[in-house]
């Protein structure tokens, strides 16, 4: 059954709210906490890293351009890895390819906290990636496979993981940095260790036989449904906007491993808010595609903002927290119409959307760096705004493409008439 059918639709084309069939998200299996457990430290690998941005710089002797690439070995071999996930964890379960992705997550994190050049952090971070990848495609299908109260409860819980890892990493990070940039590699490793023995423990095994296997091909043949790739393109040019926010600020702020920590903490919990209250509560009342735009127009005017103050600390530090609250609405509204755009299973949708996006959060913070040298301190806010003007621009004209998300998840009689007629003319 896939996520399209398990959510409560209304009769207005509008979206459903998170609490589908009376349900409280809070009302899990012990199998989905401890998968959302994991999530949260999953996620905590985003943002950990921008607290202690600048000392690995200075420790390491090494350039903003260059500790951008962080992020950059992270997320595009997450991206790469992404389109074998849902072949991988076809064949031999959710579970085993949860614990193969933390496993991979504690190895890598522990080798980069014990590097001594920059490089190697980059490519451990890579391999960290890689661990990622298999775990955050496959979380996301477990999590809404096992959760009750329908698809939305459980992509609102999953964000929620995400929000609140995204605001917990840069303040593990800030604190464990202020004695080392070691620790947060360190204590990640540790952490993770936690996360793959409650998934061990309490996450049953998934019977074979209810198993499908996915050909290798699937998520790049996915990729040829116009609403997938629609959001994949979506999200790429978003996720420049989201990452330039991240990786870049840091170094114009001029702060210490704890301010930053404290900054993109409260970065963080603006993430965690509005994807766990202020998204639901909008595709209540507003088809997706309006929340979209809307959040993603207010993003980039967040972004140009930000590029006006990028001389402020406090001015500086206020846009910071204030794009995290338009971050949240928009990851929630596209988790959720990838899920609800079409009826492919939920590990090859989100394995194709998720190989295109973490693109373009690989490809923001080393363009950001070197347009910072090239133009001005600034010029990456407008140019991460640009960007994420585009992707608005996306889903204005692909508007009529996202006709089954906005209906959520289903396709009106009207609209199938209409298409027939088209069709026929």
């Amino acid at each position: 059954m896939t996520a399209t059918r398990e959510t409560s639709h209304t009769n207005t084309g509008h979206g459903a709210g998170p609490h589908g069939g009376g349900a409280s998200i809070l009302h899990q299996p012990k199998a989905v906490w401890a998968v959302a457990f994991a999530s949260v430290i999953a996620f905590m690998g985003i943002g950990l890293v921008d607290p202690i941005l600048p000392a690995i710089a200075e420790a390491l002797q090494a350039s903003p351009t260059q500790t951008s690439l962080l992020f950059t070995s992270y997320l595009i071999i997450t991206g790469l890895a992404m389109l074998i996930t849902s072949f991988v964890s076809s064949r031999i379960g959710a579970k085993k390819t949860l614990l193969i992705g933390l496993a991979l997550i504690v190895v890598f994190a522990a080798f980069a906290g014990a590097a001594g050049s920059v490089e190697a952090v980059i490519g451990f971070r890579g391999g960290w990636g890689l661990g990622n990848a298999f775990f955050i495609s496959t979380a996301l299908a477990t999590i809404v496979g096992a959760a009750s109260g329908g698809a939305s409860s459980a992509i609102v819980l999953y964000e929620a993981a995400l929000g609140l890892g995204i605001a917990i990493g840069p303040l593990l990070g800030g604190l464990l940095g202020s004695i080392s940039w070691r620790g947060p590699f360190f204590g990640t490793a540790v952490l993770m260790a936690i996360g793959f023995i409650a998934i061990a423990v309490l996450l049953a095994k998934d019977e074979k036989a209810d198993r499908t296997p996915t050909r290798l091909s699937a998520p790049l043949r996915a990729l040829a449904n116009p609403s997938i790739r629609l959001l994949a393109f979506t999200a790429l040019f978003y996720n420049m906007g989201f990452f330039t926010l991240l990786a870049y600020t840091p170094f114009p702020l001029g702060l210490n491993a704890i301010g930053l920590g404290f900054t993109f903490f409260g970065w963080g919990m603006g993430v965690a808010i509005t994807s766990v209250f202020v998204a639901p509560l909008l595709t209540r009342r507003m088809r997706r595609t309006t929340a979209l735009i809307g959040a993603l127009v207010l993003l980039a005017l967040d972004l140009v903002a930000g590029g006006l103050l990028i001389e402020s600390t406090v001015g500086l530090i206020a846009c910071i927290v204030v794009g995290g609250l338009m971050l949240g609405v928009v990851n929630t509204v596209l988790t959720e119409s990838v899920m609800m755009a079409t009826d492919l299973p939920r590990t090859v949708a989100s394995s194709a959307y998720s190989a295109v996006r973490f693109l373009g959060g690989a490809i923001a913070p080393p363009a950001a760096a070197a347009l910072a040298v090239a133009v001005s301190p600034g010029f990456p806010m407008y140019a991460a705004a640009g960007s994420v003007i585009v992707a608005a621009l996306f889903v204005v004209i692909g508007r009529k493409t996202l006709r089954r998300v906005d209906n959520g998840g289903e396709e009106s009689e009207l609209d199938e008439a209409q298409a027939l007629s088209v069709g026929e003319e």
